[in-house]
């Protein structure tokens, strides 16, 4: 009999990407779709990268190692050593995006019905590797009314059962831009070294910091080494979002040595994009302080302009590039597929991520959506004011 899996039917849609058929429906009509949806940034990938790219003189595009090319694992090692993250080329496994990095930590540490206790709302692709793995979400439900801070520690004490095996957490978060503080983190490493578990950061936002906020990397938690798994990514580092690079990084002998079977099974990370990759590491330190500052001023524009709108919450991100807005409405899902079916203002419509998507826990997230401040500051003005003026139309339907 022809079946799906159960896991398939389980498997859930993108809230970032489930709604591109209507926004492609909309640009057909010759409407301008402003993309608030994805975090994929318009700054310009560094030029040693490219040249990288456009320099590669081999025969043959080969296999590399299926830990990633060595002299690229150094490079990053020497990397992460000049952020004051004290690891070595043997704690680093290449992968192909951050997004194989997580999945294989979680098959890497879980079994099916094992438990991973995530603050929500987390990135939606936790859903996804999960559902892959066989592995159950435990949700950490923290609000915007509190900025989306971690939620008390008895609280997490309260849900650790035998079958947890981690904590995962995103830092800076997306979709929150929610930035752990020092104290957090000594008090997530108290937690799992009191109960053995694997600590998981996704820690691909750690540049994008603002205000004078600091990030504090998972690696540098003293006396849970063995208990810690970092992922990282140079997608929003590098503006390389399609080379699909990331790494795994752990001080845990037993699980690099447990990835590289799942990394084995893959064959290979890119080739010619770990090229690039190692070649970008070497972009001058000017690069990263115009595109956080960038991103900061991105980021002072949207706020200003969404709270002149009435109704509407939002809190000001510490990190990364997203946020989550509240809306004066019950059902962000058919507000965004609205936008890009009935609406437009002057010829111009939004494209947003509805939130409950970014929750596992039912319910969550209903009247909320996430935007990426991935356009310029003139962009961002005008897809607010198109938010905007499509409210006032929709709350009166």
């Amino acid at each position: 009999m022809l079946t799906i899996s159960k896991k398939g039917k389980n498997m859930p849609e993108s809230p970032i990407r489930k709604l591109a058929p209507y926004a492609d429906i909309a640009i057909e009509k010759g409407l301008k779709v402003y993309h608030l949806n994805i975090g994929q940034p318009d700054i310009k990938t560094p030029e040693k990268a490219l040249a990288a790219i456009r320099n590669f003189d081999g025969d043959i595009i080969e296999y590399s190692p299926s830990a990633g090319y060595e002299s690229y694992r150094r490079k990053l090692a020497t990397l992460y050593q000049s952020q004051d993250v004290n690891v070595n080329f043997e704690d680093i496994l290449i992968t192909t995006g951050g997004s194989e990095a997580l999945l294989f930590a979680l098959a890497a540490i879980t079994d099916p019905g094992d438990e991973i206790i995530i603050p929500e709302p987390f990135y939606a692709n936790y859903n996804a590797f999960a559902t892959s793995t066989g592995a159950t979400i435990v949700p950490l439900t923290s609000s915007i009314e509190s900025g989306f801070a971690l939620p008390s520690f008895d609280t997490i004490d309260d849900l650790i059962t035998p079958k947890t095996k981690a904590i995962l957490i995103c830092n800076p978060g997306n979709p929150t831009g929610y930035l752990y503080s020092e104290k957090e983190m000594l008090q997530l490493a108290t937690l799992v070294k009191k109960y053995n578990l694997f600590l998981i950061a996704d820690e691909v936002y750690r540049e994008f910091t603002y205000d004078g906020d600091v990030h504090h990397s998972v690696m540098n938690l003293k006396d849970v080494e063995p208990n810690v798994i970092m992922i990282d990514s140079v997608s929003k580092r590098y503006s390389m979002c399609g080379a699909r690079i990331g790494c795994l990084v752990s001080k845990n002998k037993e699980i690099i040595a447990t990835v590289l079977k799942f990394a084995q099974a893959r064959l290979s990370p890119p080739t010619i994009e770990q090229i690039a990759c190692e070649a970008a590491i070497d972009t001058a330190d000017g690069y990263f302080e115009k595109v956080v500052d960038e991103y900061r001023q991105r980021r002072n524009t949207l706020i200003t302009e969404l709270d002149k709108i009435e109704g509407l919450v939002v809190t000001k991100p510490k990190g990364a590039f997203y946020c989550i807005v509240q809306l004066p409405i019950d059902d962000a899902e058919h507000f965004a597929k609205w936008l890009l079916e009935s609406y437009d203002y002057n010829g111009e419509t939004v494209m947003v991520a509805p939130a409950s998507g970014f929750y596992s826990t039912p319910g969550m997230g209903m009247n909320q959506i996430r935007i990426a401040y991935v356009l310029d500051r003139e962009e961002l003005k005008k897809a607010v004011t198109v938010l905007k003026e499509a409210l006032l139309v929709y709350t009166k339907k």
